[in-house]
């Protein structure tokens, strides 16, 4: 074997360095939120229990740990939902050129490169202007498509670009309505993007604090609790919280994970069935 150049090393190193300055401040937190019952938000650590985390589950005297949870948890499902029927409809609609189309995509970019504050910002006024009630489900969910939807519409414009059109061609052929078109040929073919484009819209949704900070009226979202709690709250349960939605995190990835690869699968399989069955 060659012996490893230097750029080699400095680059390794490099990335490092990166590694650890991404899950550095993740890992410390981790290890803090195992301290015993009389720790403290700094290192050195004063014994290790689990004594934080059995303290989430009891009652607050400040915050509204586990009803924020809920309301993010239900406000990610909503803008993910929401963000892949928009993004499969724009997809479509994008396929061919139509009037304003180019003014359309770029107003749908622009809103990636605002900053999220000024959002917030707008959104909350309007409401406030059309006497409309300023609430996470309302008004904290439509500030939160501004920063989904274009992820989503971006990733379906890449796939139905390199999408093959002679299975629907084919389909025609064989008699199919459009919808069955749809249904049956297109959605499974492009199922594991869709899984992609949920993904982003529950993560994006779920961790996002700037525009939800105007937007969420009386009742806070999980990020808003934890950076309230930020301010009054002394014990090492605020990273118990945290280490706990960061363990939610990776297991939502995980699961979609799974799911996009239990898809490919079935895919793989069914093609390997019909090429059988040609045979």
């Amino acid at each position: 074997m060659e012996p490893r150049s230097r750029s080699f090393y400095v680059l390794a190193a490099f990335f490092g360095l990166f590694v650890l300055f991404l899950y550095g401040p993740t890992i410390t937190i981790a290890i803090l939120s195992f301290q015993g019952p009389g720790g403290g938000l700094t290192f050195p650590m004063r014994g290790v229990s689990l004594h934080w985390f059995f303290d989430l589950f009891e009652q607050q005297a400040v915050g509204d740990i586990w009803g924020s949870f809920g309301r993010s948890f239900l406000l990610g499902l909503m803008v993910m939902v929401t963000t892949v029927v928009v993004s499969v409809m724009g997809g479509l609609a994008f396929r061919k050129r139509f009037a304003g189309s180019s003014v359309l995509f770029y107003l749908i970019i622009t809103s990636l490169v605002i900053p999220s504050i000024l959002i917030s910002l707008g959104v909350g006024l309007i409401f406030s202007q059309l006497d409309l009630n300023v609430h996470w489900s309302t008004s904290g969910f439509g500030s939160q498509l501004t920063w989904t939807l274009p992820f989503g519409l971006l990733i379906m414009f890449a796939v139905f670009n390199r999408f093959d059109k002679s299975y629907e061609e084919a389909a025609r052929d064989q008699g199919a309505t459009p919808w069955q078109t749809l249904r049956y040929v297109v959605l499974p073919i492009i199922a594991p993007s869709l899984i992609g484009v949920a993904l982003f819209g529950f993560t994006l949704s779920y961790d996002e604090f700037a525009r939800t900070l105007l937007t969420a009226g009386s009742y806070n979202t999980l990020p808003l609790e934890i950076y309230g709690m930020t301010t009054n709250v002394t014990t090492p349960v605020l990273y118990a919280l945290g280490t706990l939605t960061t363990v939610f995190s990776l297991l939502i990835i995980g699961l979609f994970l799974g799911i996009a690869r239990l898809t490919a699968q079935r895919k793989a399989k069914a093609g390997s069935d019909a090429g059988e069955g040609m045979v």
